[in-house]
Formats: C-alpha cells, sequence, structure tokens
C-alpha cells in the first residue's frame, strides 16, 4: 500500500540545475574557455560520481587569472536570479494535492541544505504540504546522495516500510541513492538530466504524466 510520496527538490519541484549550468557556460564563454559539461552534470543531486569544481577547473584553465572564489560568487548571483525567477515544475503540486487528499503522506528528500531548500519550498507557497523536509544537514557528512542514508532518514520520520514509498527523482546521483535506500524511483528527468539518461524503475519525461490512481497501479 502506497503510504508516502518522496521528492527530491533541485531539478525536481524547482529546475535550479539548467540556470546554474548556463551561467556557468556563459562564464566559461567569456573567458574563451568551455565548461565541461559532462563533468558537471556527474555532481547533479550529490557529489557521488564526480568532485569537480568548476570554479577550480576555469581558474586551472587560465593559469590562475581567475580568481576561484570570485568567480562563485559571481555564479551564485546571477544563478539565483534566475531560480528567483523560476516557477514550479509541471504536475508537481497537483500530485501533491492528490496525495494528501488520499491521506498519503509527502516529504521532501535533499542533498541540498536547509538554507537552500526550505527558503525556496516557502518561496514557492508549499512548504505546509511537506510533512518532512530532510536535508544533507540532516546525515552525516559525505553521505548525501548516492548514498542511501537521506531516503533512509525520510523514511524513519515517516514511520513507513521502503516498499509504501515511492521517490521522485530527476539524477543519476538521486536515482541510485533511492535504489540503495530499495525505494521504488521514478525519473523525472529535467531538460538537463534528460541528457545523461537518467532512468527509473519508472520513468516519465513530466509529473503531469501520473496521477496517484496510477501510481498506486504501478507500484508493486
Amino acid at each position: 500500500m502506497l503510504k508516502a510520496l518522496i521528492f527530491d527538490f533541485d531539478g525536481l519541484i524547482l529546475d535550479t540545475e539548467t540556470p546554474e549550468v548556463l551561467v556557468w557556460q556563459s562564464i566559461y564563454r567569456e573567458n574563451g574557455f568551455e565548461l565541461p559539461v559532462h563533468e558537471w552534470e556527474k555532481t547533479i543531486g550529490g557529489y557521488g560520481i564526480s568532485n569537480f569544481d568548476a570554479a577550480e577547473h576555469l581558474s586551472h584553465l587560465s593559469q590562475g587569472r581567475l580568481d576561484a572564489a570570485t568567480m562563485r560568487i559571481r555564479y551564485r548571483r546571477e544563478s539565483d536570479m534566475l531560480i528567483q525567477a523560476s516557477e514550479i515544475m509541471p504536475g508537481v503540486v497537483n500530485i501533491i494535492e492528490q496525495a494528501r487528499s488520499q491521506g498519503v503522506a509527502v516529504a521532501i528528500g535533499s542533498s541540498s541544505p536547509h538554507s537552500w531548500v526550505d527558503v525556496h519550498v516557502k518561496r514557492l507557497g508549499i512548504f505546509h504540504y511537506f510533512k518532512h523536509i530532510i536535508c544533507q544537514d540532516d546525515v552525516a557528512p559525505g553521505r548525501t546522495k548516492p548514498n542511501p542514508d537521506i531516503y533512509l532518514k525520510v523514511l524513519e520520520m515517516l514511520k513507513v516500510q521502503n516498499t509504501e514509498a515511492v521517490v521522485f527523482e530527476d539524477s543519476l546521483n538521486g536515482v541510485e541513492a533511492a535504489r540503495r535506500a530499495g525505494i521504488f524511483a521514478i525519473a523525472v528527468p529535467n531538460p538537463l538530466t534528460a541528457k545523461m539518461g537518467v532512468t527509473g524503475d519508472l520513468t516519465v519525461s513530466s509529473l503531469t504524466e501520473l496521477s496517484l490512481l496510477d501510481l498506486q497501479a504501478k507500484i508493486p
């Protein structure tokens, strides 16, 4: 029986990932270089696959002419402006409201910190929907996705079994975390992660393609 829906945040509820890569691409090109997107992609959803640091990499390419700390400040300022103008991804609110009307708990499990996730969830006006929000702050250092700790913590807080929940994810790291936790993973790749071939136990291009009834029928 389906008792809980667990949502990733970045790239799933809010597409923070596309603005971030676009800003880095702009900074790199302005300085005569190309962002190695294939390396950047590996950091999405967690740092299990790669420790790639775009600022350090560009500083190295420029032979130290460009300061990594200064570039990080610029990147954060410019990407935040784009993210602040972004809206909730299609279908998210609808499926959350369906779940709540049926007594199915809703939570967030994110590799980002509370200082990022909570602020945006409140700004978007959906904070009240979630019974729990579990972030990188809530697990041991270095245990974000693709480690299962965040999702295991969500299950513990919700008091549900892994077979009674589904996870919505957009990244390779996130899907792997759900699988390691033994939770049915629904992949909803965004425009950036779609290029990475992200797939789950079920894969859809948008949450508008799903209803709670669909989920209850598809979950083993």
